[in-house]
Order: C-alpha cells, then structure tokens, then sequence
C-alpha cells in the first residue's frame, strides 16, 4: 500500500490515520494489541516515520491506543464493557469510553474544532514542495526549521526588553516530548513543583511518571489566586519553579487580574524561582487580553512552552520552547530525541504567521467560541439549573461546573456513559484528590443533535449520584 497516491487532498497522516483505524477494528481486542512500528509501518506504507508518528499521536490523543516506553504501541480492548468498571485508572476509562462508537463525547476542549485551515496548509505546502524539492530539503534539522522558530520568536517579541530571537525557540514532535525534555533540561525529577490547580492531565500525569512532586495552588470559587498560600508556600517549600497559564488558566476558564498579575511576578522575583509559562492556550481569550505574565516577570528566569494543536488543530501538532538560557542542554536534549519533523509543514505554519492568515484564523475561532459560550450558557442555566453553578469561561472551548450537591462524580461518570455520553470528572485535573465535585463539558461542536439530551442526563446523574 502507498499513501502517497491515496485521496490528494489529505495530508499523508490522515490516510495513515484512516488505515491504523483499520487495522485496529481487525485485531482482536478482547485483550490489548501490540501495534506495528514507526519503521514498520513507514516501510509498509511508503511514508516518512514523522508522519506515522503523528498518526499515532492522534489516534493515542483520542484514547484508541497508548504507548509503553520501549515496548512500542498498543490499542486498547473495547470488546463487552472494558475499563469502564467503577474501578481502574479513571483517564483510560475515559479514554476508552470517548472512542466507542456513537458516544456524545463532551469531556474535550478542542477550540480547533470549530474552525479548520486544512485546505490552506495543504495548498502552502504544495507551493512549498515546488520550491523545495524533496532532494534539497536538510535531512534533519532538531530544533525545527529557522523560517518557524524565526516566526514564533517575532510573535513573542513584545519590546526591546522583552524579544526573542530564532535561536531561543525550539520546535518538537508535539506538547508531550517538549515536556519530557524541559522536565530533564530542568532537572524536576524529585523537585518540588507548584502548580496551578486544577490543571492539564497530560502535564500531571508526566510530571507524576518523572516522579516531580507536585504541590498544588487551587484557585479560588471566586476565580482569584490565593496570593497568601502562593507566598506562604514559596516561603516554605523548596519551590524553585512554578507553572502557570500565560493568560487564562484552563479549565478553570478564570484569568488573573492586572494587580494579581504584577503581585505573582513580584513573588516569584522576590524568592528567586522560575517561571514555567504554559501558553497553550493564551491566543484564544474572547475580550481584550491582559498581558501575558511571561512580559512582567524576570526574563532571565523564564521557559515558555506551548503547541499549535489548540489553534490550528490536529495537521499542527508540534510542540515549542522559548528559553533564553539552559541552550546548550536545550540543543543537546533536541538533538538526542531525533525529532523526524516534516519541514515542509513547519514552513507552511510559518508562512500562515508571516501572511497575517492564522491572526485572522484566530479572530474567526475566538468569535465563535464566545459564541459557542453563550448558547451553551443558556443551555447550562435551563437544563441544569440548580444543579451546577459556573463561571462564564473567558477561553477555550469548556466550561468548568461544580455540582451544588455533594455527589459521587465517579459515580456520575458511570451513569453518563451508560447514556452514551462522555464527561471528564474534575478529579483527573489534580494529583492531590482536588476537585471531587467538579467536571469539564465540551461546547465546541456546531448543532449537536443530542446535546440537551445529554445535559438533561447530566442533570438527572448528579440528582442519583448525591451522597447522603
């Protein structure tokens, strides 16, 4: 089989993506399958290994099949009711409930979804092919190519004092291998970390597997910061970096307000401790944007992370860095991972930047989530009024509900895919057994026939799921 003449106006890892979905609805799956390579794959079908590896990005992103270190991939069993017992790991009983088929899957947040420039990259790519003939392109280049990290380090430039340039910006395969790298580059293995709460499963459960221990900050029911509890714990534990959201902090949806902004980076400059800016997704607020925090602290002790996958979907899903310092072990870290990326997709996305298309892509998605907001506001507040309260999210494509009563949120996750509809119970947002009563529900799909039926059912699960 060679993908390279199959359906033209795909990019080579949807068909890899179409033919793994076959494969795995041929194998057996009463118990889990050993998938083929990267090299096996790329040998069966003709096309680079970067490619099978974004196919398998996706597919393990939607929970159809994980990887283990060393042993390669594997897609999960779905046969009868796997992995959706009341006991077990709840983010693959997720996982493995959001791939089942007609399942209302409301526990994302893919801002993406509602807007696609798919055809644009295809056809920058094809101008590109043309001026870059496959013989003429560098085998490898490990930090991604100079046009994308030139791109990306002007957009992060905001004044003299606070610029960039190409050299300080590194480009991986996706979100997960940057983090792994900044995590050695760093040197967090049993550090103490602080962290926003609630937060990303996939930074917590990396930070968990590097045996980080994490120290949670939750935000306030008031969408504040606890500043007190911030400098208590700078000032009591052996906190030398601290990970917080650029603009908004997601999926709590609350952002800091100017003089808390100013109040952090004085805290953090006062003891002597690191940011981690995780900007994935502080290019999707709805109103006017405050400054990111990245240009009020100490640029000297600064590392910004993020990812085109929230902006420009599935077909971007590099990952990045922007460090002014720690270069040498950045290069050297980049260099022994062997990111095989397609340069000719990194220069597509830095052509999307340098043409003023992806700002206005960006204007066209966060219109339409704040509209996606505000019907499903209304929604919320008719289908289960008196049941959750929430605020308004100001990004991103969730909201984030706490339940009035005290309930059994496992017990409602079990009710909702009976339903045939999946929901992310609040407790995968924390290691440390925060946010019990809360969950995060999807608004980012277009007319969903079943929503109200969904919400409806949500409202009756938490009414039979209270704890007495």
């Amino acid at each position: 089989m060679n993908l390279r003449g199959e359906r033209q106006a795909d990019f080579a890892y949807q068909a890899v993506y179409r033919y793994m979905i076959n494969l795995i609805n041929e194998v057996s799956l009463e118990t889990p399958v050993r998938l083929p390579s990267l090299r096996q794959l790329s040998t069966r079908l003709s096309v680079s290994i970067s490619t099978i590896q974004y196919a398998y990005s996706l597919l393990e992103k939607e929970g159809r099949v994980y990887s283990v270190a060393k042993s390669g991939y594997f897609a999960w069993p779905v046969a009868g009711n796997p992995l959706l017992a009341s006991t077990g790991d709840l983010l693959e009983r997720l996982y493995a409930a959001a791939r089942r088929p007609r399942m209302v899957v409301l526990s994302g947040d893919e801002p993406a979804l509602l807007a696609t420039l798919d055809g644009t990259l295809l056809m920058l790519e094809r101008q590109l092919i043309r001026r870059y003939p496959r013989h003429l392109q560098p085998w490898s280049q490990p930090c991604g190519v100079w046009e994308l990290r030139a791109a990306l380090a002007a957009r992060y430039t905001s004044s003299p004092s606070r610029c960039w340039q190409a050299d300080e910006v590194y480009v991986g395969a996706d979100l997960q291998g940057v983090l792994e790298i900044l995590i050695d580059v760093l040197g967090l293995k049993g550090t103490t970390l602080l962290v926003e709460s609630p937060c990303d499963w996939l930074i917590l459960r990396l930070l968990q597997a590097a045996g980080v221990r994490v120290v949670e900050l939750p935000w306030q029911a008031d969408g504040r910061l606890d500043l007190k509890t911030f400098e208590r714990l700078l000032r009591d534990e052996p906190v030398h970096v601290v990970l917080l959201s650029s603009v908004v902090s997601l999926p709590s949806g609350v952002a800091l307000s100017m003089p808390e902004r100013l109040q952090v980076a004085h805290l953090l400059d006062q003891h002597g401790c690191w940011l981690l800016e995780n900007d994935t997704f502080g290019e999707l607020v709805f109103g006017p944007r405050l400054p990111a925090l990245r240009n009020l602290v100490n640029p000297e002790r600064l590392i910004v992370f993020s990812s085109f996958e929230k902006t420009l979907g599935a077909e971007a899903p590099f990952g990045y860095v922007l460090s002014r310092h720690l270069s040498s072990e950045l290069q050297r870290q980049f260099l022994l991972r062997s990111f095989r990326l397609s340069s000719i997709r990194q220069r597509a996305i830095a052509r999307l930047y340098q043409s003023g298309r992806f700002d206005q892509h960006l204007r066209t998605v966060r219109h339409r989530l704040q509209e996606q907001a505000e019907v499903m506001s209304q929604r919320l507040d008719a289908r289960l009024e008196g049941h959750v309260s929430y605020r308004m999210p100001a990004a991103g494509a969730s909201f984030w509900l706490q339940s009035l009563a005290l309930v059994d949120m496992r017990q409602v996750f079990q009710r909702m895919v009976a339903q045939q509809v999946v929901i992310a119970p609040g407790e995968l947002f924390s290691l440390g057994g925060l946010h019990q009563q809360h969950v995060r529900v999807s608004h980012a799909f277009n007319g969903h026939p079943n929503l109200d039926v969904a919400l409806d059912a949500l409202a009756d699960a938490l009414l039979q799921s209270q704890v007495n």
